[in-house]
């Protein structure tokens, strides 16, 4: 009887550490590489399970194209020192992040630079 008990134990800790790393696949980004943009806050969506950040870039167009960009989400972000109220729209700012692979524009983000000149880690 211990042996089933311990067995179905093992299962249910194996489905959900699978279910848990498969949510945090970063699949869809391409990961060997960092792009680096510069441009204007939009919106900080300061959420779990992950943050929004919105960003008005200007293409050498001369078009302006809005990224949006995952980050850890917002306990994660707390814990790492960085506020709610570090960025506000208006603010410029630079980041670097690995965008995503079918060239739409979006991006995990890795590192972001305030005004201040502060760069911190939102992954």
């Amino acid at each position: 009887m211990q042996l089933k008990r311990l067995a179905l134990v093992v299962l249910a800790i194996q489905a959900v550490t699978l279910t848990a790393w498969a949510h945090h696949s970063h699949g869809n980004y391409e990961m060997t590489e960092y792009i680096e943009l510069d441009g204007t806050v939009t919106d900080l969506y300061f959420i779990n399970p992950h943050a929004w950040l919105y960003m008005e870039v200007e293409e050498e167009s001369g078009e302006t194209v809005t990224w949006a960009m995952e980050a850890a989400g917002a306990s994660t972000l707390t814990r790492g020192g960085i506020a709610e109220d570090e960025l506000e729209p208006g603010d410029r700012i630079h980041v670097r992040c690995h965008a995503l692979r079918d060239g739409s524009p979006g991006c995990l983000l890795g590192f972001v630079t305030t005004p201040d000149g502060v760069e911190k880690e939102w992954d």
